[in-house]
Formats: structure tokens, C-alpha cells, sequence
């Protein structure tokens, strides 16, 4: 009852409440400051003290508003308040101080420092108190949560939270044990040897993890360590996204998978990076894709004269354009980057000969391409046309317009594949070895270098596991993973982006090269990490609590585990995470054959010939699927 008196009450109302409390506190603590003076209740007998607890009254409110106190909502304060309060009742004592010497009062000299800060107690404390009391009426009880990091970042975080009405911090842990022992805000701080007492002593349900300079394999170490007492995990964000103003330190968000895989980038080789891009006209094919987005954003950072934007989805050409203007609106020294916006299909010869002509293309970034697996297994005419077909398209435009570079985004998926998205892209690269090979016979400042970039799954793209997961666990289960034993290589976007740029840079013709996709990762591990790292247990068999996982068994075209190498030997380049393949390749004879009966294949719709036809390519194609002769697929018109 009262607090729904107090918080409907106006600004103007509050204001005059919070000034006649002072004003009492202010007349008490003078009171209290000569009893414990005198050592008994003292009381005012002459007129000088009288004035003089009037000149401390007045001078101490008027203070407070001439310092903002009011201005300050009750449940908001904290230190800075404090410091408010003591500069006022200072100014508040100066003037008792002069009145007792001015008027005589039979006053102590000391009245004025006592004054100081019995009153300055009691007003403090009052904010505090209705503090507390607001916060424990505002509604639910406040989530219990320890924050792992009492450093800069978790101090602002605490202090943050103490104000918040969902959650209230209780302790902090941390590593350096010059800290464990001391309080921050009135926190104290504990080694991380003791969560699991913190967890049974203040039913704890959270932990903040909030040290944005970590490294990734320091973070990996202690998302391990955290996640057998299955809390809730959630990070501040990382300090590029602070430092680039995309965040500020105090938000929170779950944790990602790029968390846990602990990869530590490598930072870039600016010689490479410019190498294919500044000052030139670049294409992007798929650019509005998570692949080809990411590549925009790098390639407008390294200015090149002009950046083309290819894209059949409008919506995902209008959503990267909108970005990519954003950013240069934000960064003056891009401003000068032309952008240029494509809408339509990598299978349209005559709109690509047109781009290439018009805009002068000198590097092309083909990321065009359907890879979702059992999407692509049910539609096997489209996703070869385009992906195969429309690599073809795009290289012979870039070829006969004179383009410099070319550069395929392939997948570990093309090595021995056993769906038709891996088979696709394996021939995408064939086809592009056999081009390079005709290149040769050119002038060498005439040729245009072809060269594709192979890697595995990158974090965050469209249709991966991870969001999936995390959308599963939040409905309240069952995760699903196909098989216990499957195994995926990560990477993360903007690693991956970065790297196909510094490979393309050190292309000669004809190369694969190959992406350092790290430590491979199992499904289930990761599924049951997640699981954990979000608050709740794995449930059991014959447990009616905790997120099931359950087994669905491996979909068409699904492999257990993933390759990057197609033979047995590779070389190292001059990036420690880029390596170049050495493989057998066709000639362009050879791929003519190919490419006139798959085309035809194709036209016809017949898939299960299409299969047959990869079987024999030599590529260690094994489908696990058995197809009928002829399916209802209509044709396709090629490029």
C-alpha cells in the first residue's frame, strides 16, 4: 500500500517529500552530533543556537539542490550520490561554522565536523534504505548471480545490476588472488574454488562472465570449468564490439559457440588483405548471403575503388546495401567506395557479361551457391544448375571481361562427397582448375586467375546448428542431433571472410586452398555444453527433468565427419592458417564432355542420371540415397 503511494506520487510531490525528510534528518543530526558531544541529550536554550541549527538547516537543503541531489531518482543512487551529499552538508558545516563563530553561540568548535557527518550519515542511508525498500516492492524476487571478473568491466557491471529489478549480484569470483578477500560495492570477491559453496549458500542461478579482453582459449578454459554446475552463463560483449561501439560493456547476452570452440584469431597480414581489392572494382556474388555479406563488410574496410553487389533474394541486396551505407555514413574515409546493386541470377549470362562490361570488374568473390544439404538433395536440377552452372556462368564472364582474380567459396563438403551440394561444388572446382589451365596459354598479364577457397561450417550462418540449438533449449526441449558421433569443423564468419581474402592474394592459378578450421568439434558434446551453459541439466533416461537429446538419425546425404583434403598431400603458404592442396585435376577437354551431358541431364530432369554421372567423375561421390529413374521434376532453362 504505501509503495504504490509513494512511487503514483507526481515528480513535484516526490521532490517535496525527500526535502522534508532532510530537513528533519538535517535538524536530528545537528541534535545528535552535540548530545554525543555533551556525552547527554542536549537541548537549545539561547537564541544564537537556535539560529545557528536555522543557518545549518537552510544552507544544508539549499546545498543539496544547488549540487542536483534531487535530481537523482531514489532508486538509482550510489556513490556518486554520496560524494553529492558530503560536498553539500560541507558547505551546509562552513556556514554553521561561521554563524557559531559570527553570533558567539555557546556552540563547540567541533560541532561543525560532528554535524558533518552524523547528518551526512543519516541522509545517506535514508536514499539507500528507500532504495532497498523500492526494489524489494518493485515485483519479483531479484535472480541471484555471481560475476566472474572484478575488474573494470565487472565493477561497472555490478553497480549496473544493483539497480536493476531482475537481478542482484552476490558475489564476485575471480582468478588473481590479490582481489579474492576485497569488496567491490560492498561485494566481495572469491576464488573461483568456492562457486559451488556460493551456489548452495545463495541459491545462485546465473553467472556473468564479464572480462571482454579475454582471449578465446582463456574463455573455453573457464566455460569449462563452469559448466558442470549447470548455471546459466552469460557474457558481456566481446571488446572489438565494445571498442567499435556496436555494445557497451554493462550489456549481457548468452553465450555463442565462439565461446567455446577457444580460437584465438590471428591477426590479418594487411599486404595480403589489400592485395586483390584496394582500388579496384570488386564483385561479390551471394552478397547478401552470411558468407557474402561478411566479405562485403571486409572488402568496403580496404576501399576499393567500387564494390558490386550481385544478389537474386531483394530483400538480402536491400539489407546488406542499407548496412554497407550505414557503415560508411559512420566512417568518413569509406565514403569515397562506390556501391552498386545487382538483382539477379548467377545463371544470367547476359546480366553478368553487362555487370563485367559496365563496371569494369577486376576481382570477383563467387559466394552464389544452394548448400543445405537436404534441401539441396531434394531439388538435385536446381542445385546443380546453380551451383555448377552458375559458377560456369560467372567464371566465363569474369574470363572473357579480362578479370584479374576469381575467387570460388567452396566447402569441406566437395571432399568425397555423398550428397548432391558436396558433388556440385566439387565440380565447380573442377571446372574452375580446367579454366585455369586454359589461362595459361595466355599472355600472363592477360590471364585471369581462378583459385578457390575450401573450409568448413562457419558460426551464425543461415540454417546452422547453433540457433537451432539454442531455440530447442529455450521451447524446453529435445535438442536434436542426428548421430552421437558426428563430428563438424567451426570457424567463425568474420575469420573465414578473412582468410578467403589473404588466400585469394596469394593465388597463381588453379589453387585450393585450404582454411585451418582448428579442433573438430562433436554435436552431442557441443549440444550437451549448451545445454548446461544455459542453466539446465541433460536429462537422463527414466528423468522427468532437464533438456532430452534426442537422435534422428543421419538425413540424406549426411556424412559423420568432414574432410578438406581430397589427396594426401598439401604445402604450407606464407599465413599459418591457409595451406594449398595439391590435386589431381581435368583438363578442359575432359570437362567439355562432362559438362555437355550433365547440361543435358539437367534440361531433361533426370535426376537419378545425374547421380550416375557423378559416380563416375572420379571424385569419390557415394550417395546414400537410392533414386528411381525419372522424378517430376520440370526442367530448368540453362545459362
Amino acid at each position: 500500500m504505501l509503495h504504490q503511494l509513494l512511487v503514483g506520487l507526481s515528480r513535484r510531490a516526490k521532490v517535496a517529500l525527500m526535502v522534508s525528510v532532510d530537513t528533519v534528518l538535517l535538524v536530528f543530526g545537528l541534535w545528535l552530533a552535540l548530545s554525543l558531544r555533551y556525552g547527554y541529550l542536549w537541548a537549545p536554550f539561547t537564541l544564537e543556537q537556535w539560529l545557528c541549527i536555522g543557518v545549518a538547516v537552510g544552507s544544508g537543503v539549499a546545498s543539496l539542490v544547488f549540487f542536483g541531489f534531487y535530481r537523482w531518482m531514489v532508486r538509482y543512487v550510489s556513490g556518486h550520490t554520496v560524494s553529492i551529499v558530503f560536498k553539500a552538508l560541507a558547505v551546509s558545516a562552513l556556514a554553521l561554522g561561521t554563524t557559531i563563530m559570527a553570533s558567539r553561540a555557546e556552540l563547540p568548535r567541533s560541532a561543525p565536523v560532528l554535524y558533518l557527518l552524523v547528518a551526512g550519515f543519516l541522509v545517506v542511508s535514508s536514499r539507500f534504505l528507500a532504495q532497498r525498500y523500492l526494489q524489494r516492492k518493485s515485483g519479483k524476487a531479484r535472480i541471484p548471480i555471481v560475476i566472474y571478473g572484478a575488474g573494470n568491466t565487472g565493477s561497472q557491471l555490478a553497480l549496473s545490476l544493483q539497480h536493476s529489478n531482475e537481478y542482484r549480484p552476490v558475489a564476485f569470483i575471480d582468478d588473481r588472488p590479490a582481489l579474492q578477500g576485497m569488496l567491490v560495492f560492498g561485494i566481495k570477491v572469491h576464488a573461483p574454488s568456492r562457486l559451488s559453496w556460493l551456489i548452495e549458500e545463495y541459491g545462485v542461478a546465473q553467472i556473468f562472465l564479464a572480462m571482454p579482453s579475454l582471449s578465446n582459449s582463456r574463455r573455453k578454459d573457464i566455460l569449462l570449468f563452469l559448466e558442470p554446475c549447470s548455471l546459466k552463463v552469460k557474457t558481456v560483449p566481446r571488446l572489438r564490439d565494445i571498442i567499435d561501439g556496436k555494445a557497451r560493456p554493462e550489456e549481457v547476452k548468452d553465450i555463442d559457440l565462439e565461446d567455446l570452440l577457444g580460437r584465438d584469431p590471428v591477426p590479418p597480414d594487411m599486404q595480403l588483405m589489400g592485395t586483390t581489392i584496394t582500388g579496384k572494382c570488386v564483385l561479390v556474388t551471394g552478397a547478401g548471403g552470411s558468407i557474402g555479406s561478411e566479405l562485403c563488410r571486409k572488402i568496403l574496410e580496404l576501399k576499393p575503388s567500387m564494390l558490386v553487389l550481385l544478389e537474386q533474394s531483394e530483400y538480402g541486396l536491400y539489407a546488406i546495401e542499407q548496412e554497407l551505407r550505414g557503415i560508411q555514413r559512420s566512417h568518413p574515409e569509406l565514403r569515397d567506395v562506390l556501391l552498386g546493386t545487382v538483382l539477379g541470377s548467377v545463371r544470367d549470362a547476359r546480366l553478368l557479361a553487362t555487370v563485367f562490361r559496365e563496371y569494369a570488374v577486376a576481382t570477383v568473390f563467387h559466394a552464389a551457391a544452394y548448400k543445405h544439404v537436404p534441401i539441396v538433395e531434394s531439388n538435385v536440377v536446381e542445385g546443380v544448375s546453380n551451383n555448377v552452372f552458375g559458377t560456369l556462368a560467372v567464371a566465363r564472364a569474369a574470363q572473357e571481361a579480362g578479370a584479374a582474380t576469381f575467387v570460388l567459396i567452396s566447402t569441406d563438403k566437395a571432399v568425397r562427397p555423398t550428397n548432391i551440394m558436396g558433388a556440385s561444388k566439387r565440380m565447380a572446382e573442377l571446372l574452375l582448375q580446367a579454366l585455369a589451365q586454359e589461362e595459361q596459354r595466355k599472355p600472363a598479364d592477360k590471364r585471369t586467375c581462378f583459385c578457390m577457397v575450401r573450409f568448413g561450417n562457419v558460426l551464425g550462418s543461415s540454417g546452422s546448428v547453433v540457433p537451432l540449438f539454442k531455440e530447442q533449449i529455450r521451447e524446453g526441449g529435445p535438442v536434436t542431433v542426428t548421430h552421437p558421433d558426428i563430428i563438424r569443423y567451426f570457424m567463425t564468419i568474420p575469420e573465414a571472410a578473412q582468410l578467403v581474402i589473404q588466400a585469394a592474394a596469394m593465388a597463381s592459378g588453379g589453387d585450393v586452398f585450404l582454411l585451418d578450421m582448428g579442433e573438430p568439434v562433436r554435436i552431442a558434446d557441443m549440444a550437451r555444453r549448451m545445454i548446461h551453459l544455459m542453466g539446465f541439466p541433460v536429462r537422463q533416461p527414466g528423468e522427468e527433468h532437464g533438456i532430452a537429446i534426442e537422435y534422428t538419425g543421419l538425413r540424406p546425404g549426411e556424412k559423420l565427419y568432414e574432410e578438406l583434403l581430397v589427396g594426401d598431400a598439401d604445402e604450407p603458404t606464407r599465413h599459418e592458417r591457409i595451406r594449398r592442396a595439391i590435386e589431381v585435376s581435368l583438363s578442359p577437354d575432359e570437362l567439355d564432355d562432362i559438362l555437355i551431358r550433365m547440361r543435358l541431364l539437367c534440361e531433361e530432369g533426370r535426376v537419378a542420371d545425374i547421380y550416375e554421372l557423378f559416380r563416375t567423375l572420379g571424385i569419390g561421390f557415394a550417395s546414400s540415397l537410392h533414386l528411381p529413374r525419372c522424378l517430376p521434376i520440370s526442367a530448368v532453362t540453362m545459362p
